[in-house]
């Protein structure tokens, strides 16, 4: 028989074991989580690591088809007018709150509110109606087969909980003053949200209740924001952290040759591109004065014809990217081949600026991330060099994301003149991209064009969008698609640089699932 002193050593030692064989699986990425509210940044990082405490209706499985969420099932009706989403049952948010129907309407209510950046999830003049506990339809003015492409990342928040902590508007971007919501987090996903530090220190504990089939070994996730390159590395490399994203392209030889790490690579479905402000009568950035450069579709060119983009795949990015001709990647759609990137022609583009009347060129303003997209900056300065070729001076502003998107998105008032941005469809179709992106955003009604920073807008583009989302036949839907995305590629709406490669860095303990859409979710991670 065991005496007292003897029990308690069995105990202590149980303890020991079972502190011993927690997991704790160590992330960082080069940019850091500002906000826990799933409402205020539609970017790819910060949408992953909330779905470890987040979910929606629909989830996207490891190859990115469409799996039920918290809904179990949908129907739309014969006119595909209304949609009955039957959700989940038994579901339970962190703080034990029951997950209803009431949640779901409020959350389509908030997810449109001034202040998100996620109103494209749903119609703006959708309407969303409880049936009973369980059951909710969402009423449309005109079919969309593609309604719930979205949804995954339309992430369902307690009404309860957000309106007994002042969090029932969403945070915007630029606040000064964070929201109960960007500290806290209450989601029904498979990690509660244990502390969050702001740029520091985000811990993830493992959700004991969470309702689906668990396909990790984790006890913990502790995500760490490191801006520097080397020191990400060197973190990777030495074991502080079991994976990193990205790895600088001048690095991967390095962690391949070491012992205990390896980059995992593959491609990616962003794209990445510059913009210009198409909108106002004077940029605000810029030595020019009474009108807007841009406006003018040769200047549009000359920026375009400026840009060396095989200069920027070999030296910049490695031959790590895919020159690109469109705004979209060529494995979303069926006729990149049918749009050539214009050549490179410096030559060209200094005749292209003085006959808009710019024979000296002249000086604009840059804005551009330094943490978020692959060699964000030094794509950047490479641009700016280009430009200086034909006579541009560009001043660039690079910073870090939470500073930049709080600036350039429509909560900073689309507050630029010259940027540098990534889009992934998060629908994974090309809609995606002439809504979002492409579109008008005259309409302060419509979500239409939030991401547009620019604002450039083409209303034959926009009819042929709107009858993209609701014809069913594929081969019409593909030319309707190919007629919209031709408008903005001859009217250089934008200049496609490329898609960047993904390169994870992950310790050879750990087993993670890579998606195209660069999402690093840990609910499918192992570890020794």
């Amino acid at each position: 028989m065991f005496n007292r002193h003897t029990l308690l050593a069995a105990l202590a030692a149980t303890l020991v074991a079972g502190t011993a064989h927690a997991v704790t699986l160590r992330y960082s990425n080069q940019g850091d989580l500002k906000s826990l509210d799933p409402y205020t940044l539609n970017e790819t990082t910060t949408i992953a690591n909330l779905a470890h405490a987040y979910e929606g209706l629909t989830k996207r499985d490891k190859d990115l088809s469409i799996i039920p969420g918290l809904a179990e099932k949908w129907e739309t009706s014969a006119d595909g007018l209304t949609w009955k989403i039957h959700l989940r049952k038994g579901v339970k948010f962190h703080n034990g709150n029951p997950f209803t129907a009431d949640d779901v309407v409020f959350s389509a209510t908030r997810v449109r509110a001034p202040g998100s950046n996620f109103g494209t999830r749903l119609p703006s003049n959708a309407e969303v109606v409880k049936v009973d506990d369980h059951t909710v339809e969402v009423k449309l003015k005109t079919p969309n087969p593609i309604l719930h492409y979205q949804w995954d990342t339309w992430y369902i928040m307690d009404k309860e909980w957000s309106e007994a902590n002042n969090a029932a508007a969403p945070t915007p971007a630029s606040a000064t003053t964070p929201s109960y919501a960007a500290l806290n987090a209450n989601g029904t996903g498979p990690f509660t949200i244990e502390s969050h530090q702001p740029g520091v220190r985000t811990v993830f504990k493992k959700n004991p209740n969470w309702w689906g089939k668990v396909e990790h070994n984790l006890d913990e996730i502790v995500f760490t924001p490191i801006a520097s390159d080397a020191t990400r590395v060197a973190a990777l490399l030495s074991g502080e952290v079991d994976v990193i994203d990205p790895v600088p392209l001048q690095d991967i030889q390095r962690v391949n040759s070491s012992a205990n790490a390896k980059v995992q690579t593959g491609p990616e479905l962003r794209t990445i591109f510059l913009g210009f402000d198409q909108t106002r009568d004077e940029l605000l950035f810029s030595n020019v004065k009474g009108k807007n450069p841009f406006k003018d579709i040769k200047v549009r060119q000359a920026f375009y014809q400026a840009i060396d983009i095989e200069t920027i795949k070999s030296r910049v990015m490695r031959g790590l990217s895919n020159p690109a001709s469109l705004m979209i990647a060529p494995e979303l759609v069926t006729f990149e081949q049918d749009f050539p990137r214009p050549k490179y022609d410096p030559e060209g583009a200094k005749k292209l600026l003085t006959e808009a009347g710019y024979p000296n060129g002249f000086e604009i303003g840059m804005d551009c991330p330094n943490d978020r997209y692959v060699n964000d900056e030094a794509i950047c300065q490479a641009v700016v060099g280009m430009l200086a070729r034909v006579g541009v001076k560009v001043n660039l502003m690079a910073q870090p994301k939470a500073q930049y998107f709080a600036k350039v998105l429509k909560p900073g008032n689309y507050t630029t003149s010259f940027y540098l941005l990534g889009w992934t469809p998060s629908t994974s179709d090309g809609h995606n991209v002439l809504f979002d992106i492409q579109g008008c955003r005259d309409n302060p009604q419509s979500s239409r064009g939030e991401s547009n920073l620019g604002g450039y807008c083409n209303k034959k583009h926009d009819e042929l969008t709107d009858q993209v989302l609701t014809e069913v036949d594929t081969a019409k839907r593909n030319e309707l698609m190919k007629q919209a995305f031709k408008i903005a590629y001859d009217e250089y709406a934008y200049i496609p640089l490329h898609q960047q490669a993904l390169a994870w860095g992950v310790s050879n303990k750990v087993k993670l699932t890579q998606r195209a859409d660069n999402q690093v979710l840990l609910h499918w991670a192992t570890k020794e």
